[in-house]
């Protein structure tokens, strides 16, 4: 289901709109008073918070939110969740300092907390389980590929017509990857990896592991290949070197999330903007 600009506009065109939105979802209509237990709430005038029309007891429902306390229009905020939900390439903060007329500081925090509401799930992956790793930090001299000075870490695994999940590390030794493979992958899935000698002994671990040697310039052998992450590789790289030019090891893991939530959910009927309002609230 797509959702345009044009539907957001219809439904949040002001901060009221927006405000009733959340009361709504967190209360409903049918809300019953805790204090006088009557149904019947009402919009306190020029607040941010909504009354009992028989006690007068207040609800904020603004709290607990990444939109409490903040000085920051919610139609903005709101706006804000719009962009980095539609955007297949990611949004930099500049791009939301332009849309919405936001401080270029407002916006990258702003981007920050919404990030963090992209956090991945703890459902383990089946199946059939790509397995592979990338290293980010733009074009350098000297050697490529693993073992390249001055770049991070990311490793990656992802399930056939799934999800993705990545995790940015100080190194890919076998001692750290492993232990994350056994937590992520369900038991007597296939997985599928390359020749890298941190990825031997997964059958130890029950699951059916096969290789494809990327050394002989082997790719695909029947069943067998990484292309599905390296696709996910492909596609985080070109993002982040189109929009953001370069991030930064500190604050890589927000963004590799934020890359994987949208690839998890690329098949979901209900819009993103909806799906991330619903761990907003």
């Amino acid at each position: 289901m797509k959702y345009t600009i044009k539907d957001f506009n219809r439904e949040f065109p002001n901060d009221d709109a927006c405000l009733d939105y959340v009361f709504d979802k967190n209360y409903g209509k049918d809300f019953e008073c805790p204090e006088c237990h009557k149904t019947g709430f009402y919009r306190v005038k020029e607040r941010k918070c909504y009354a009992c029309a028989w006690c007068g007891y207040q609800i904020h429902p603004l709290a607990h939110t990444i939109f409490h306390k903040s000085s920051t229009s919610l139609q903005t905020w709101f706006h804000a969740i719009f962009l980095m939900s539609t955007s297949k390439n990611g949004v930099s903060a500049k791009e939301i300092e332009r849309q919405t007329g936001v401080t270029y500081k407002t916006a990258w925090r702003m981007q920050r907390q919404i990030r963090m509401l992209m956090k991945p799930g703890s459902d383990p992956l089946k199946g059939t389980v790509e397995i592979d790793d990338t290293y980010i930090g733009g074009k350098r001299p000297g050697k490529r590929g693993r073992g390249a000075a001055g770049k991070t870490p990311v490793f990656g695994m992802v399930e056939r017509q799934g999800g993705v999940k990545a995790k940015v590390m100080n190194d890919l030794k076998k001692r750290r990857v492993e232990p994350i493979i056994v937590e992520n992958i369900e038991k007597n899935s296939k997985v599928f990896t390359d020749e890298f000698l941190s990825y031997r002994g997964l059958r130890k671990h029950d699951y059916d592991h096969d290789v494809i040697k990327h050394c002989i310039k082997e790719y695909v052998r029947g069943n067998v290949h990484t292309n599905t992450i390296e696709g996910f590789w492909s596609q985080l790289k070109r993002s982040i070197h189109g929009t953001y030019h370069s991030v930064s090891p500190q604050h890589l893991q927000l963004y590799v999330d934020e890359f994987a939530y949208r690839y998890n959910h690329r098949k979901s009927e209900t819009p993103l903007f909806f799906l991330l309002m619903d761990r907003v609230i």
